[in-house]
């Protein structure tokens, strides 16, 4: 019994009083370098009016986080740990879910996101931190303009505007254009503006232009349709997202409206088909892959996401692919996880071999890279068109 009494003694002497004053006085414990996470954070729309957007991109950032992780990680062995959060579609959450990002996981870069309005109110946020941050797809301009740890790995909306525009003239013979573009989206208003700019200075006419508030706000688009109708242009373009575009070729077609509709990179989701239906067929719009391209890294890439998510992937999948590999490539390349040398590190890549195109990071932190123009027919977006830089 008394030996029974001393082991009870012994064992509260040493877990309360003994191990409490070992690691008091010894400081923290810290784990070898080579076996500690190397923490990325990323926001997306998870959830919400985009929500295809934010998982497909966030599948392929899992899908590049796999692979590297799988090849021995980074920095002599050091696993890659993605830390998600979802800003749910919203205006404000963006914000809060980088300061969490960053303050409290302690990521030491972040990817995200792919709606513009959402990453220009995160930027700043990375920027003042000067920890980097990777949009996978936002196209507007003013993102990468936020500062100079500010990064993307898509074409923006000059080009884009340029190549539908382009498309608009030289495929369609189009010379006269109506424009619906939401007023809510920095996105849609960018693309229509450079679109705008190069039909108009390459002989076109704009007959209408007019607006509607996205985000799931308007649903009913009859109103701006019928004044369109009225103007008998040669196509409508509509430079917002997947969730308008499909109802507005449903309603535009039941107003009579049979001319083709145009869009962007915003247009592509497996939703669109879905909501348009066989309105769709005919309608052209940029992005920045194509399933049917026959280079073997994209049909591996095709091969890989189809193994691991049952689905073809959309565009915005291989833009969050080539984000994460971007970084882990940078994050080599700096040898360190201090965020001024892995910014450093990107912006010295080039022609990086990505599966949306060879990537090569301009001095404005965007990349060049050639766009793809899709036709959709029945429930499939059919490649028509590569455009270069």
């Amino acid at each position: 019994m008394q030996a029974l009494k001393d082991g009870l003694l012994m064992n509260i002497f040493t877990r309360y009083i003994l191990v409490p004053f070992l690691l008091a006085t010894a400081g923290p414990f810290v784990l070898p370098a080579s076996a500690q996470d190397i923490v990325v954070g990323e926001f997306a729309s998870l959830t919400g009016s985009e929500a295809t957007f934010g998982v497909n991109s966030s599948n392929g950032v899992e899908l590049a986080k796999e692979e590297i992780n799988n090849a021995g990680g980074l920095l002599g062995g050091r696993k890659i740990k993605i830390v998600m959060e979802d800003d749910q579609s919203k205006p404000g959450q963006p914000s809060a879910a980088v300061k969490k990002l960053v303050a409290s996981d302690n990521a030491i870069a972040i990817v995200g996101e792919i709606a513009s309005s959402r990453s220009l109110e995160a930027a700043p946020i990375c920027q003042n931190a000067k920890i980097p941050m990777i949009s996978p797809g936002s196209t507007n301009p003013s993102v990468t303009e936020k500062g100079d740890y500010i990064f993307r790995v898509c074409f923006i909306d000059p080009f884009q505007g340029t190549v539908m525009a382009k498309f608009a003239l030289d495929n369609l013979h189009a010379k006269k254009i109506a424009i619906l573009q939401d007023v809510k989206s920095d996105y849609s208003k960018g693309l229509a503006q450079f679109f705008k700019e190069y039909f108009t200075s390459h002989g076109g006419q704009i007959v209408t232009d007019l607006s509607y508030t996205g985000g799931g706000t308007d649903k009913d688009f009859r109103a701006q349709l019928t004044k369109i109708k009225t103007g008998q242009p040669d196509a409508i373009f509509i430079p917002g997202y997947y969730t308008e575009a499909g109802l507005i070729a449903k309603q535009a077609r039941s107003l009579g409206i049979k001319v083709p509709l145009l869009g962007g990179d915003g247009w592509d989701s497996p939703k669109l088909t879905e909501i348009g239906g066989a309105a769709l067929d005919g309608c052209y719009f940029s992005t920045h892959f194509s399933v049917q391209d026959k280079n073997p890294k994209v049909q591996d890439f095709v091969k890989k996401y189809q193994a691991k998510f049952h689905a073809l992937p959309d565009g915005m999948a291989p833009l969050g692919y080539d984000a994460m590999m971007i970084l882990g490539q940078a994050i080599n390349t700096a040898g360190s996880t201090d965020g001024t040398k892995i910014r450093d590190a990107l912006a010295s890549v080039k022609d990086y071999p990505g599966v949306t195109g060879n990537i090569t990071i301009d001095e404005k932190r965007n990349a060049k890279k050639a766009a793809v123009v899709l036709e959709v027919k029945g429930s499939k977006a059919n490649f028509v068109a590569s455009v270069p830089p």
